[in-house]
């Protein structure tokens, strides 16, 4: 069903950019505005929106529509020039907007069709969708808690020492299916020992072994909406400097999520954390941005790193994981979602982040 409160909020945002037209393809997002989800592969699939009000959807007869969307809709055939007609719409168009995912066998036809100039516009999206409403908000709540029971089942199965990483990944997809979840967010993260020193480290088939780091990264899907959280454990016993590398990625995450207020810039977050890393002596080796925004995908527009201009805002949700990485040897990664309040910070995750030796 058409969201007009959203539709006014990105018509909005084109006005302040100059966009008289904007052209949207992701599937999650034509979803975001409309309730419909469709992944058309190699076929055009578009949303089109106008400051004067002719919205328009551009769908090919084989996609499945036996509601009304809210919006008229252009029928065309496998055999049809879908470009001429969106060509045909545009036709009195000056400054169009099109989405950061837009294909080039899309867009350059249609520069050469039209005369009007074209610009990666999905700020024109991005900024709404990264402030979450109420409902948007409980969907994330929730598939944030059954993260923190999965989180709880998976501490008792690598106690065990029987798995190795990649046999984890279908034992959490069945516990997250036993609590309402439909899928994982992203392909989980299993790392073992210095496995774990690999940020994006692919699980294979690696066993534990005593002293091993264990980084899990893992998130699953509820009703759309996206979780993420990471978690250190130790496998039979911790060294002095694990714990040392520990307890300085939890002080720096804490710290971080401590600031997080409206009005915040998200690139003062990111100096809070990665300075006490630095300070601890581990600058060089927390290498990646302190966070992500999230939604109806694990990774949506909006970083948490030194560069990020973003301004906190109230209903924000973004991951905040500071990490150690030390190749050859472990890694160590802590992670919770938060939610940006009207006057502080709502975190997401409640499995607990003291250190615990399993086995």
């Amino acid at each position: 069903m058409l969201n007009q409160k959203r539709i006014n909020l990105v018509l909005k945002r084109m006005a302040d950019f100059g966009y008289d037209h904007f052209l949207i393809t992701e599937p999650e997002t034509i979803d975001y505005l409309i309730g419909y989800l469709n992944y058309p592969h190699e076929r055009t699939y578009v949303m089109a929106l106008s400051q004067e009000g002719d919205h328009r959807l551009f769908f090919n007869q084989l996609f499945y529509v036996d509601e009304d969307l809210g919006l008229p809709i252009t029928w065309f055939s496998d055999a049809d020039d879908s470009l001429a007609l969106i060509a045909s719409y545009l036709k009195d168009a000056k400054h169009v907007g099109v989405d950061k995912n837009m294909p080039a066998r899309y867009l350059l036809p249609l520069m050469d069709k039209t005369s009007a100039t074209y610009e990666v516009g999905s700020a024109c999206v991005d900024l709404v969708r990264g402030v979450k409403d109420v409902h948007e908000q409980e969907l994330m709540i929730k598939a944030s808690e059954i993260n923190d029971q999965a989180m709880a089942q998976m501490k008792d199965l690598l106690s065990t020492g029987q798995y190795s990483e990649k046999e984890m990944d279908p034992q959490l997809l069945a516990i997250y299916k036993s609590y309402g979840a439909t899928d994982h967010s992203f392909e989980p993260i299993v790392g073992y020992g210095e496995n774990g020193a690999n940020p994006h480290h692919m699980n294979d088939g690696t066993m534990l072994k005593e002293g091993d780091s264990i980084i899990v990264d893992m998130g699953c899907v509820y009703e759309g909406y996206c979780s993420d959280m990471t978690r250190t454990f130790f496998y039979k016993k911790v060294s002095d400097k694990q714990k040392e590398v520990y307890n300085l990625v939890l002080k720096a995450q804490l710290a971080a999520q401590a600031a997080i207020k409206p009005g915040v810039r998200l690139a003062d977050i990111d100096r809070i954390a990665r300075d006490i890393i630095t300070e601890g002596g581990y600058g060089p080796q927390f290498n990646h941005r302190l966070g992500h925004f999230i939604g109806r995908l694990c990774h949506e527009a909006g970083e948490v790193n030194a560069t990020s201009d973003i301004i906190a805002e109230e209903g924000m949700i973004f991951s905040i994981e500071p990490g150690v990485y030390l190749p050859h040897e472990f890694g160590v990664r802590i992670e919770d979602l938060v939610l940006v309040t009207k006057d502080g910070v709502k975190i997401l995750n409640h499995y607990p982040k003291d250190l615990q030796v399993l086995g």
